[in-house]
């Protein structure tokens, strides 16, 4: 078969998997060739703080690409395999240890990399940062031991790791700056409503509260002095203070970054031979340029970017959205919030089920659900179709979240 052209992929998280799989799909005559720094198939993140943790499952357990892996969609993968550099007036990608692979087209899908804190550095003794297999397998190691587990940070990260950490027995307390958890993603009800279950459950929560001092002990437990001056004593420590984008890559390259790469609506960067996608991306957002985070954005922009680096014109319009498990909650959110709701709007359903609603006028722009997978489901597709909704019949919980699709479509 004569190879149309050279796509190389960099990056082995959802993004750069999409991207590879969606190239290869759009030119099958391609080379498509997908590189990883981490030395397995590409895996699912989101069980790490969860699942593996509590050893219910592995990485391996669930591949990206699927049962067969990259190779089933005729991807070549490069394991352990660190990219250096990109030679964009040779079209090459340099890899350690100077090796060098041409390209037609490059996607660039490095992720993000962890913020860390100064106070608790990376690879210090009982200190943890959550993001790949290996972490998420030391921190489990480590917790069959723990009797006290510190949290630093109420996000989704953090708090996942503290459930999963109190189902195994370890007594954990979460120290979150902010008056609030999850402040970034939810609205005041759903963050009390969080707070309620972890603090049910035993969960110690400071916040409002900085960490201003830590210091291993003779035993090598971790005291950390805090800005109510109060010292918590942990045998083991997890920061989840955020991520920033990996754009040093890029960046070394010339290639226009600004808390990410800049890219434009079909993922394209300032060289019109490389593309970008996932958390590293910053693309032309409702209110500019944005940079998101979640699974779902990563795998839809991926696909973009992959189709594009293979010839197509598509553009990025998907809807996005994030989803959390923590004791018994379902947490999840689709849609943008709006800077200023028109209207705000909550479904009760039955037992634990919530939805709250954000309208820009009689259209829903974002919602937030507990427990309520399937309806979110259906409000994914109103905000996709733009369909405008009654306020008074959506908080009704008797009427069907479909009937609104119905009703669309008889029209």
């Amino acid at each position: 078969m004569t190879i149309s052209r050279n796509i190389v992929v960099v990056g082995g998280g959802p993004a750069g998997v999409f991207a590879a799989i969606e190239a290869k799909r759009r030119d099958p005559q391609a080379a498509v060739t997908l590189i990883s720094e981490e030395p397995c198939e590409p895996y699912e993140r989101p069980p790490l703080s969860k699942a593996v943790l509590l050893g219910k499952a592995a990485a391996a357990d669930a591949p990206i690409a699927g049962p067969k892996g990259l190779a089933g969609h005729g991807v070549s993968l490069k394991c352990d395999t660190r990219s250096t550099a990109i030679d964009r007036a040779a079209r090459e990608i340099v890899t350690a240890p100077g090796r060098r692979l041409g390209y037609d087209a490059l996607v660039i899908a490095t992720g993000s990399v962890v913020r860390q804190i100064p106070a608790l550095p990376l690879g210090a003794p009982r200190i943890h940062y959550l993001r790949t297999e290996a972490h998420a397998r030391a921190l489990a190691g480590e917790l069959k031991n723990a009797r006290h587990l510190c949290v630093i940070g109420g996000g989704l990260i953090g708090l996942e790791v503290a459930a999963s950490a109190t189902e195994l027995g370890v007594k954990v307390a979460v120290i979150e700056v902010l008056p609030r958890l999850l402040a970034r993603v939810c609205d005041e009800g759903t963050s009390a409503r969080v707070e309620d279950a972890h603090r049910r459950h035993g969960v110690d929560l400071r916040l409002n509260t900085v960490l201003t001092h830590a210091q291993a002990g003779p035993d090598g437990r971790i005291a950390l002095k805090t800005s109510a001056d109060e010292t918590l004593t942990a045998d083991l420590v997890v920061v989840g203070a955020g991520a920033v984008p990996d754009d040093r890559l890029a960046a070394a390259a010339g290639l226009q970054t600004d808390n990410g790469i800049v890219v434009d609506a079909q993922c394209r960067t300032s060289d019109p031979k490389i593309f970008a996608a996932g958390d590293v991306a910053r693309f032309p957002g409702p209110r500019g340029l944005v940079r998101r985070e979640d699974w779902r954005h990563a795998q839809d922009q991926g696909a973009v970017a992959g189709r594009n680096a293979a010839g197509a014109t598509d553009e990025y319009r998907s809807v996005p959205s994030f989803w959390s498990e923590q004791f018994d909650l379902y947490i999840q959110g689709v849609g943008s919030p709006p800077a200023t709701p028109d209207r705000r709007v909550r479904r009760q359903g039955a037992g634990a089920s919530q939805i709250n609603f954000e309208l820009t006028g009689p259209h829903v722009a974002y919602a937030l659900g507990i427990n309520a997978q399937r309806e979110i489901a259906v409000v994914r597709r109103l905000i996709e179709r733009q369909i405008a909704v009654d306020p008074v019949a959506l908080a009704d919980a008797t009427i069907s979240l479909a009937d609104f699709l119905k009703a669309k479509a008889a029209g």
